[in-house]
């Protein structure tokens, strides 16, 4: 028996990752949503080989830069900086096999006002008076990040301009008993301006349309917040604002008002993705990957406080561009991730970074958990007891055993040249692997849970397996042990986005071989026999230094231009 997984779309992958805010470092609550699930996404994708490219980049222009860096008493360009570096140390210290992480420079600041400019010229923005906090004491517009206060749809604490609970926007004046997040005595008031905006009602219908056409491609969640949002008339978007922190719009209307940094967020895509393509070989115009022209397929996982922005104004402004760029077909949101079952709090210490973690237990360990308890429709908690609990009950001792079951029967055969025979049973279960991790790691039921649990329950089996033949030799029931150590190989293999340094430990062991390479990148398992061999084991203990993200071959079209 034969067993094809067939692969249902070709088209190169553009899987794009939250640019995060460089007013402080990573804990595992922003990991252990969009990051690892992008990672996990993208490494799947390259598996099957398909083409892929996986980046990000930081969002500086924020104003919550520029209030963090107030209560630290540092200038806004010292604390990017070195909230930069410190977002990459997390992400590479938990394997985020991102290709290129975009630098903020120059050629990013053209990318995003060549994108504004265009939409500018072609009439896309109008100008509006409105009101907006300010602060008389230093003569300042008070905004975004700036300020403080109840939303005005579900009354939850809330920044200006989007609630993070309900994702709804409080444009302008809309914020209810704001204050200021730098210094809450200060005493606000309202003065009125006059800045550029998108008419979002305007693309009520092609946003419906867009919604309808990839309904199975959103989670509920967001699902929710776009019918919420669609069901009453959509605010216009602020596209300038005054203020001193950000990058000049530029525009002849309203001089010296900067990009409202939520809306850079689609051409910084476009920046990084051109920068990462250089990094796999491909040098390209920042935008041109983007054109429809290139067919690609866009992956977007964030957090659901970001899905407002990239469900509604960030379509509707690619929509503005006519039909010149490829639009996002899966937006995959997460919800809050908790600590000890507590919101993580910087500012309340009640914090853990994925460096601190991984000081204490190994990467495949915390990769695997974070995953299997990720908060991807509901909040989800880290706790430490569970955390360990599950390595010693359901995967390192359980792993252990079975690689020693499987070790012990390849010293007792003696003969290292051996094949083993895999029965048509044991090629059909390996298929039914292949069938169920793709339903895990596939658009658009991706889920990280099922595919970490997954990953258990199968070693589990094969577990049970193993202990009903330890004390057999390989030459009385070959096929039974055939059958085993080519299910223990497709496992490895489909475990190989999550269990990262396993599966390298076990690449320079020589348990992989052209069988198995092919059995993701050809959905196919049609060996008659396999050789057998003694797994790796896994370690309770973290390595001795961080591990640096597992290398990653460039893929084909995107890198080489074919």
């Amino acid at each position: 028996m034969t067993g094809v997984l067939p692969k249902d779309d070709d088209r190169p992958v553009l899987v794009l990752g939250p640019n995060p805010t460089p007013n402080g470092g990573m804990h595992l609550g922003h990991i252990a949503g969009p990051y690892l699930a992008g990672d996990v996404y993208a490494r799947y994708q390259r598996a099957r080989g398909r083409n892929v490219i996986f980046t990000t980049e930081t969002d500086d222009s924020q104003t919550y830069v520029v209030a963090s860096a107030a209560r630290e008493g540092i200038t806004s360009e010292a604390l990017c900086k070195r909230s930069t570096g410190q977002i990459q140390e997390a992400l590479q210290a938990i394997g985020i096999s991102y290709d290129g992480f975009g630098p903020f420079d120059s050629t990013y600041k053209a990318t995003v006002l060549q994108y504004f400019h265009a939409l500018h010229s072609a009439g896309v923005f109008k100008l509006k008076t409105v009101r907006l906090p300010y602060l008389e004491r230093t003569g300042e517009f008070m905004v975004e990040g700036l300020i403080e206060g109840d939303c005005p749809v579900c009354l939850s604490s809330s920044r200006g301009g989007l609630c993070e609970t309900c994702c709804h926007p409080n444009n302008f004046d809309q914020l209810l008993n704001p204050h200021s997040t730098i210094n809450p005595d200060d005493k606000l008031t309202y003065r009125e301006a006059t800045i550029m905006v998108l008419p979002l009602e305007e693309y009520r219908d092609r946003l419906t349309k867009y919604h309808e056409s990839l309904a199975t491609h959103r989670r509920p969640h967001v699902r929710q917040m776009i019918a919420e949002l669609l069901a009453r008339p959509l605010q216009d978007v602020p596209i300038t604002f005054p203020l001193g922190w950000g990058i000049d719009a530029q525009f002849p209307e309203v001089p010296g008002q900067v990009l409202n940094a939520w809306l850079e967020l689609i051409p910084a895509g476009m920046f990084t993705t051109s920068y990462a393509a250089s990094k796999l070989g491909r040098d390209t115009v920042p935008g041109e990957l983007w054109k429809k022209a290139e067919n690609l397929r866009i992956v977007h996982f964030l957090g659901f406080d970001n899905a407002y922005y990239f469900c509604l104004p960030h379509i509707a402004m690619l929509m503005a561009h006519g039909d010149k760029y490829v639009w996002p077909e899966s937006i995959i949101n997460n919800e809050f991730y908790e600590l000890e079952s507590s919101k993580f709090s910087t500012s309340k210490r009640h914090v853990l970074t994925p460096q601190e973690l991984l000081k204490e237990v190994p990467r495949d360990v915390a990769r695997l958990y974070l995953a299997l308890t990720a908060p991807e429709y509901q909040r989800s908690t880290f706790s430490r007891a569970g955390l360990d609990k599950m390595a010693e009950d359901r995967l390192i001792g359980p792993w252990n055993q079975l690689a020693g079951t499987l070790a012990k029967a390849v010293a007792n055969a003696g003969d290292d040249s051996a094949r083993l025979p895999v029965t048509p049973g044991g090629r059909g279960r390996i298929v039914l692997m292949l069938e169920r991790f793709d339903l895990f790691y596939e658009m658009p039921t991706f889920n990280l849970n099922r595919a970490a649990d997954t990953v258990l329950t199968q070693l589990e089996r094969l577990r049970g397996r193993a202990a009903a033949l330890d004390g057999i030799g390989l030459d009385e029931q070959p096929e039974a042990w055939g059958d085993l150590f080519a299910e223990v190989k497709a496992l490895l293999a489909l475990a190989s986005p999550l269990l990262i340094d396993l599966v390298t430990a076990a690449k320079e062991a020589g348990v992989f071989d052209g069988t198995s390479n092919a059995l993701l990148a050809n959905g196919v398992f049609d060996g008659a026999d396999v050789k057998p061999f003694a797994p790796p084991l896994l370690s309770a203990e973290p390595a001795a230094a961080g591990n640096p993200a597992e290398a990653v071959e460039p893929a084909g079209a995107l890198a080489g231009g074919g």
